[in-house]
């Protein structure tokens, strides 16, 4: 889906209000009751004073007030992470709407590694319109791998918003950081003939260089949609065992486009 990347700052987001409800009952239900006063505290303080500055204070003191302790079933959330992200829907929620887009903006500059990962694994909740690619397409440019694996895997929000070319780029970026590639929400609908040539030139130079070909590479690929030209050279290269092992299992009962 392609969208407007150059959406005004005056624009007002969208969010999804129903899954952030949920994840603020998720939160509360996990802490302890030391974290949950100051909890409270802070989403007070934060209704009273609904500003750039005070959240970000507020979003610093999450990694001294709760313990980074995993959600269950959430994806890879830990407390610290779901709070920062909550107390920045707060903000946003009570916000005006012609500068929710510049504030969110705003705050994710300011903040350090560890609140970007917070804000972009909670990109799909604070902006269900795509008004954000540009500011995820600037962040997937990092070479910070926790970071980039906030916008990459466990989202809807490339897949749903990204160009063919951007959604492309983030999975050769994925497979070259050595990432879980089945984590990458909407990949399998996203597989194309296009796809398949850049992972087979990826492919090519990884052979070429003598790397060790990517563990996920074979997991971007549509196979039935491979030339006969594609499918012989991979049967080959396969039967030379200059491919893991677990492409006999993608090859085998496959046939060529």
């Amino acid at each position: 889906m392609k969208m407007d990347v150059t959406a005004p700052p005056s624009a007002a987001l969208e969010m999804r209000h129903d899954c952030l409800a949920e994840q603020r009952q998720a939160l509360t239900q996990q802490l302890d009751d030391a974290e949950l006063q100051w909890w409270r505290q802070v989403q007070e303080r934060l209704a009273q004073h609904p500003d750039a500055n005070t959240a970000a204070l507020l979003s610093s003191q999450c990694k001294r007030n709760l313990q980074e302790h995993a959600l269950p079933n959430s994806g890879g959330w830990s407390h610290v992470q779901l709070a920062r992200a909550l107390l920045l829907a707060q903000v946003l929620e009570q916000h005006p709407l012609v500068g929710q887009l510049h504030l969110l903006r705003q705050l994710f500059l300011w903040g350090d590694d560890q609140e970007k990962t917070a804000t972009l694994k909670a990109l799909d909740w604070l902006d269900s319109r795509g008004l954000c690619v540009e500011l995820a397409l600037q962040a997937g440019r990092t070479s910070n791998s926790q970071v980039f694996a906030a916008l990459a895997l466990d989202t809807p929000y490339p897949s749903r918003h990204y160009t063919e070319r951007a959604f492309h780029q983030l999975v050769l970026k994925a497979l070259g950081m050595g990432l879980d590639v089945r984590r990458l929400i909407g990949l399998t609908q996203r597989k194309s003939v296009t796809l398949n040539q850049l992972a087979l030139d990826l492919l090519d130079e990884q052979l070429a260089a003598e790397r060790m070909v990517s563990a996920g590479l074979p997991r971007v690929i549509a196979f039935n949609l491979l030339s006969p030209a594609q499918h012989q050279r991979l049967v080959g290269l396969s039967q030379q065992q200059r491919l893991p092992p677990e492409w006999r299992d993608h090859l085998a009962g496959t046939s060529p486009n």
